[in-house]
Order: structure tokens, then C-alpha cells, then sequence
């Protein structure tokens, strides 16, 4: 994950564009589809900082060089594209049209996230630098600003850019080892 941009070097529309191709080939129930993204260019991010990290925060900010990310882009999840779907005649006897509460999990964020993740892996295939990051204040304020629906779900932001040349400093969890695949896998039984 970068936390540090080049902040000379813009993204081209096309190949957010191409990005975004890719994510949206994602695995998504029922092929719903079910996920939006605001996006954030230029001087257009400025308006994303001022709100959620205010410039009076910014001087104890561990990644200063994450606000000079030239694309900001926020995943949004449609619960109500889930429902209106699963109300279809060829899904309709899931009984998940009705309510929320019907799903055993809420597909319409595993799918967003499936799609943000394909989004960051065709980002760095692309040499581009990325980093997926909560959205912790200020959210409401934000969904004002851009005149997000209601009803949809951040998911958090990804700060999109060209890497710096020298990067400022990594975060402590980069220190920490990779669980081996043995830690993970469980063959046969738990």
C-alpha cells in the first residue's frame, strides 16, 4: 500500500477508466452489480481532506505524502440494488427481495470489496500506488459535499496515484510477517 505520491504526475482518465473495466468484471450474487464509485481528481481532492482530515489535524499526520494523491476514490455499496434484484422472477424464491435481514451476509459489501480489490490489483499491475483507507470522520459532512444517495454504504477511500520516488516512511504493519499458508489452511477439517 503507498502512502506516499507523486504529486507531478496525474492519473489519466483512461486509465481510471480501464481500472474501473477491470473491477467491474468482479464476482457479484446474481450478477447485480451492485456498487458505485465517486471519483475524486485533482484540486477536486482538496475538498475530500478539508472535510475529513481537516487542516488544523494535518501537523501530527503520520503520511503527509498520502494528500498528495492526485485521485481519491470512494466505493459505495447498493443494499437496494441486492433487494430489487433478488425480488426478480428468476431470484424471487430466495425470498432476499424482501429484506436486508433475509441475507445470511451482506453480499452487496463483499461484492463492493471484491470489485475495490480488483480495483488495487490492476492498480499495481498498472505501476500505480494505492492505498485503501477508512473513512473515520467527518462522514457524513463528505456525503453532504458530494450528494451521495442515502441509502448507499461507504465501504472507506482509496488514494490512487504514481508512487513518490523516495516514499516518506511505510507504516508499522508493513513490519509485520505474512501468516504462512500452513497458518491458514485447515485441510479436510479445522
Amino acid at each position: 500500500m503507498t502512502r506516499d505520491f507523486d504529486p507531478e504526475r496525474a492519473v489519466p482518465e483512461s486509465l481510471i477508466v480501464s481500472l474501473v473495466d477491470l473491477a467491474r468484471r468482479a464476482p457479484s450474487a446474481g450478477k447485480t452489480q451492485g456498487w458505485h464509485l465517486v471519483v475524486l481528481r485533482g484540486e477536486q481532492t482538496a475538498q475530500f481532506w478539508d472535510i475529513t482530515l481537516p487542516a488544523e489535524r494535518r501537523g501530527n499526520f503520520a503520511f503527509p505524502g498520502l494528500l498528495r494523491a492526485p485521485v481519491i476514490m470512494l466505493p459505495f455499496a447498493d443494499p437496494q440494488a441486492y433487494l430489487d434484484r433478488y425480488a426478480e422472477p428468476d431470484k424471487q424464491s430466495t425470498g432476499w427481495g424482501v429484506s436486508t435481514d433475509a441475507w445470511s451476509a451482506p453480499y452487496w459489501t463483499i461484492d463492493t470489496s471484491m470489485a475495490v480489490m480488483t480495483l488495487l490489483l490492476a492498480a499495481e499491475e498498472s505501476s500505480l500506488g494505492a492505498l485503501f483507507f477508512a473513512v473515520s470522520r467527518n462522514e457524513r459532512a463528505l456525503r453532504s459535499a458530494l450528494a451521495v444517495p442515502e441509502h448507499l454504504e461507504l465501504l472507506g477511500a482509496i488514494a490512487l496515484g504514481w508512487p513518490a520516488a523516495q516514499p516518506e516512511r511505510q507504516g508499522r504493519s508493513a513490519q509485520r510477517p505474512r501468516r504462512t499458508p500452513d497458518e491458514i489452511v485447515h485441510w479436510g477439517r479445522w
